[in-house]
């Protein structure tokens, strides 16, 4: 986690020295605050990568010494593929759309998030399609 939380801190330091940049040169509010919002988001999951990586056992990623049998291991399983995603998405446009055209697609989204929800709970509970 090393790596990463450097790379993280690194979008922030960038963030907070074009911000600071940008704020002298053109005393615009607007994009002073959306690089200062950039610079705080690195910083946050870096800050806490870095806090981690200071109290967790070394991960074979973090060792430029460690070889790929070092890092091998269980994959895991993997969830089948499912149609609920899509469905869920596309409740999540309608939702959205009801901003503009009215509150008729905020209940047609809601309706389709609630039957989205519904069948992934009941695909994960039968084990998926085969």
């Amino acid at each position: 986690m090393k790596t990463e939380s450097f790379i993280l801190l690194l979008f922030a330091a960038f963030g907070a020295v074009i911000c600071a940049v940008y704020w002298f040169t053109s005393y615009e509010d607007a994009g002073t605050v959306m690089l200062a919002a950039f610079g705080l988001l690195g910083l946050l999951p870096g800050g806490y990568y870095f806090w981690w990586s200071r109290r967790m056992t070394p991960r074979p990623e973090d060792d430029p010494e460690a070889t790929h049998a070092q890092a091998a291991g269980a994959v895991g399983a993997f969830p089948s593929t499912s149609i609920w995603p899509f469905v869920l998405g596309l409740a999540a446009l309608l939702v959205a759309l009801s901003l503009v055209f009215g509150f008729w697609t905020a209940i047609l989204g809601f309706t389709l998030a609630i039957s989205a929800v519904i069948g992934v709970i009941v695909e994960s509970r039968r084990g998926g399609v085969l």
